[in-house]
């Protein structure tokens, strides 16, 4: 069975309140859509680092998202997460406020995990960014997850999220 780390912004989305922006009810719509048909279909893991960001804010909303990751696995930290994150820091692949983005990637592959799923595309699912992404786990000698959104994931299954 093929893993994917779920990301912060991945149960961000599934929680938040209906939202007046388009794009954002189209992400929960689609997020809810593939947490409830596809995720059995693999083994779900994720990260300290998601915990604590998923911790954070208004405390029922905060509640609610931790009830999600719930019963997923964690993906034992360890130096070499680490010392990629900082390599991804100083190579100056993510802005400097995004260490925790560097750390999710990190875990992600050092974790040798099959997909990221994310919503992140500024810092994370970033098709300008990747490439340099991907040069650094090459350097450290990992595999690249693939680095996805739940729409993306949809789109393999030929699901339409308007269904």
């Amino acid at each position: 069975m093929q893993s994917i780390y779920i990301e912060t912004s991945v149960v961000s989305f599934l929680r938040e309140n209906p939202s007046a922006s388009p794009e954002s009810v189209e992400r929960q719509v689609i997020t809810r859509r593939w947490w409830n048909l596809h995720r059995q279909r693999y083994e779900l893991v994720t990260s300290q680092y998601v915990v604590d960001e998923a911790s954070m804010g208004s405390p029922a909303r905060a509640q609610e998202r931790v009830r999600y990751l719930a019963g997923i696995p964690l993906v034992a930290l360890s130096s070499e997460i680490d010392d990629l994150a900082a390599q991804i820091m100083a190579r100056t692949i993510l802005p400097k406020d995004a260490i925790v983005d560097a750390l999710h990637i990190a875990s992600a592959a050092v974790s040798r995990v099959d997909y990221l799923l994310t919503w992140n595309c500024s810092h994370i699912a970033n098709p300008m960014i990747l490439p340099r992404v991907f040069r650094a786990l090459d350097d450290f000698g990992l595999p690249f997850p693939v680095i996805c959104t739940p729409q993306d994931m949809l789109e393999e299954y030929g699901d339409d999220p308007t269904n």
